[in-house]
């Protein structure tokens, strides 16, 4: 995979994670429904970010410091980082745990905010059809990215619900599972660095490819 395929793909998982980046979960009585409170604000960011780019792009400060404002409302990083540690979780400090939780949320937002500006793409729909919500603490919403060049990716959200709040837990892209992509690229990093977590965490850099998420997965 080269250099420009690997940031395009972090661009494109950027644009997608946005969409739920923005969303002020809090906000959202547990009366209405996690389809409905996404459905209603895509179309406020759509919104907000038309004819946007080119401003945003030669102030990326001003679009960062509204990502980072916002994904705290949003996604349970405490949870996330967890699992992405997975079986590593246990040994590791908690100063540990707590330095890599930050360590991914800030890769995130540096991601974001980049990609927002940079791909291309000419709709974000939350589709009409949902699976039922089995749990009442796990919900489940699906949506599709179409690209400038008609292609469309199916997008699949995780919530769960944490102290009366929905917060994103995972996203699976095109069939492509990014929480247990990136648990396996933890593993293996954990691998090449003899188990030093210091050195992977310090190190982190979480990779997806666009040639990946193009042809998809089986998640």
């Amino acid at each position: 995979m080269n250099g420009v395929n690997l940031m395009v793909g972090r661009w494109f998982f950027a644009v997608i994670i946005m969409v739920a980046a923005l969303i002020p979960l809090q906000s959202m009585a547990q009366s209405q429904s996690p389809e409905a409170m996404i459905r209603e604000n895509v179309e406020s960011l759509m919104g907000d970010l038309e004819g946007r780019k080119d401003y945003y792009a030669n102030n990326l400060g001003e679009l960062e410091a509204l990502v980072d404002s916002n994904l705290d409302q949003v996604a349970d990083f405490r949870y996330i980082g967890a699992s992405v540690m997975g079986n590593y979780f246990r040994n590791a400090t908690p100063e540990q745990r707590s330095r890599f939780a930050d360590v991914f949320r800030q890769t995130l937002i540096d991601t974001y905010t980049r990609g927002l500006v940079t791909f291309d793409y000419d709709e974000l729909r939350v589709l009409d059809a949902q699976q039922a919500q089995r749990y009442e603490d796990q919900a489940s919403v699906a949506m599709e990215v179409v690209a400038s060049n008609g292609q469309v990716y199916p997008v699949s959200y995780s919530l769960r619900l944490s102290n009366g709040e929905w917060r994103v837990v995972n996203v699976i892209v095109n069939g492509i599972n990014l929480g247990l992509t990136f648990r396996n690229q933890f593993d293996q990093a954990m691998r090449d660095n003899n188990r030093d977590y210091d050195a992977v965490i310090n190190g982190w850099s979480p990779e997806v490819g666009v040639e990946e998420l193009e042809q998809g997965g089986d998640a």
